[in-house]
């Protein structure tokens, strides 16, 4: 059965730093590990000039690009609103663990990337789906006494990874 787990911080936290170390290590475990990530900005993975980004200017809805090494999916939503998590993973082919950087508001097991420099709130006050805590930086001792979860350094890579072995969810409808 696929399983989900997510990274959740405040913009600028070390959630992309985060998952480039820990993919690799779940990956050397023998799992087949899938990513989703969720951006605030307009994004483009295309190149003006391109045939398929000349597609797309064009009013295609999606321009598939594929060659012997990958294949991607470009979809313009065209005003159509942003789908959800679900919505976006159905898209996805089946894989051991599906690893979600943001779409921190969705309801699935977390690790939350804490950076107290930035002075934001803690995610893990108004969320029960943030598991642990990820620590970038060292947590004010006030901070680190008023919370329950575990925390673990940014750097202990193998025992994030046991954690979010240990805490992925089944993914309902997804098998590898």
């Amino acid at each position: 059965m696929m399983r989900i787990f997510g990274l959740a911080a405040w913009s600028g936290s070390g959630k992309t730093t985060l998952m480039v170390k820990l993919v690799p290590e779940l990956v050397g475990r023998g799992l087949k590990v899938s990513t989703v990530k969720h951006a605030h900005h307009e994004f483009d993975l295309d190149q003006p000039g391109k045939d398929s980004w000349r597609h797309r200017q064009a009013g295609a809805t999606e321009v598939m690009v594929a060659s012997a090494a990958r294949w991607a999916l470009l979809h313009e939503l065209r005003g159509e609103a942003e789908p959800g998590l679900d919505a976006l993973v159905a898209h996805m082919s089946p894989v051991d663990l599906l690893l979600v950087e943001g779409f921190k508001r969705d309801p699935h097991p977390k690790l939350e990337i804490v950076r107290p420099s930035l002075g934001k709130s803690l995610l893990c006050q108004g969320d029960p789906m943030i598991r642990a805590l990820c620590a970038v930086e060292p947590l004010p001792d006030a901070m680190r006494s008023a919370l329950t979860l575990p925390i673990y350094d940014a750097e202990d890579i193998a025992g994030i990874a046991d954690f979010v072995v240990a805490n992925a969810a089944p993914l309902v409808g997804k098998a590898p």
